[in-house]
């Protein structure tokens, strides 16, 4: 992994991003070529020439990662190396947003590709601007002072509605969960995805020590539910299954005090969170 991913990034303190690379470099030992649009991501691994992350990396514009990983797949394919996983490691802003509209027409076709959605719930490399991605009631610069109005998208639930091969979620606070995914990932063919919950401290308002704090408390409330998709059946993944199978749940306080994102919450809006959490929650429940 050290071999790989290496000494001096430009991350900010506390950033989950390395800890999601290191995770992915070790599951395919280097034997990867990263698609990476405009993001955080393009500003961690460092300015040309030089390079924090030792792998094969395109850079992308915001739209158009899913195409060209696609168009990398097939040029890999036609040399004979198609063993060379092409992976895209994009945010929510170009997952979710900008990258939406390519990154369906990838999954439509069932590319063979992997793509990882790093997801800091946020456009964090511009000034914390809200994205689709964005859960309600969170506080951004672009969102009124009570917070984002409209829930979360979905972007898992989108790409099982499109009948790919293999979706799973994933958090930086399990990175055995994520490597064990990532390894499954690549026994399959055709098109893949993860989402991977990134707690940003910088976003959040949290102290730089507490991303995994954080990240862990999200899937300990079921704001964040691990799980996988795949022949047509949902799987939750041990990290939640107390949550899901024994009702184990903290109270979604511990995970709200701790963001000042959430700083101008009141009692109805953490009602609001919380019914979304349960709505969440007995989406999986049919599905098992």
């Amino acid at each position: 992994m050290r071999e790989h991913v290496l000494p001096g990034d430009a991350a900010c303190p506390g950033c989950p991003i390395p800890i999601g690379l290191k995770t992915v470099a070790a599951a395919f030992n280097g034997n990867a070529v990263l698609v990476i649009p405009a993001g955080c991501t393009s500003v961690v691994v460092g300015t040309y020439p030089y390079s924090s992350l030792k792998m094969n990396i395109v850079h992308t514009p915001f739209a158009s990662s899913a195409s060209v990983a696609s168009g990398l797949r097939e040029a890999l394919k036609q040399r004979g190396l198609e063993d060379t996983q092409v992976i895209v490691w994009a945010g929510d802003g170009g997952t979710a947003d900008i990258g939406m509209a390519s990154l369906s027409g990838a999954a439509e076709r069932n590319e063979d590709i992997i793509y990882i959605m790093y997801d800091n719930e946020a456009y964090m490399n511009t000034g914390i601007q809200r994205s689709s991605s964005t859960p309600i009631k969170a506080w951004t610069t672009t969102t009124p002072v009570y917070g984002k109005s409209e829930p979360k998208k979905e972007v898992a639930r989108i790409m099982i509605a499109h009948n790919v091969p293999y979706v799973a979620t994933a958090s930086i606070a399990y990175p055995q969960d994520l490597y064990q995914k990532l390894k499954k990932a690549q026994e399959i063919r055709g098109f893949r995805f993860i989402q991977l919950h990134s707690p940003c401290p910088v976003g959040w308002r949290f102290d730089a020590s507490k991303t995994v704090e954080v990240a862990r408390l999200a899937v300990e409330t079921g704001m964040w539910i691990l799980y996988e998709y795949f022949d047509n059946k949902l799987r939750v993944s041990g990290p939640s299954m107390p949550v899901i199978k024994e009702g184990k749940i903290k109270p979604i306080e511990e995970y709200i005090k701790i963001q000042r994102r959430f700083s101008n919450i009141n009692g109805e809006g953490i009602l609001e969170i919380q019914r979304m959490r349960d709505n969440n929650i007995e989406w999986i429940k049919k599905l098992l």
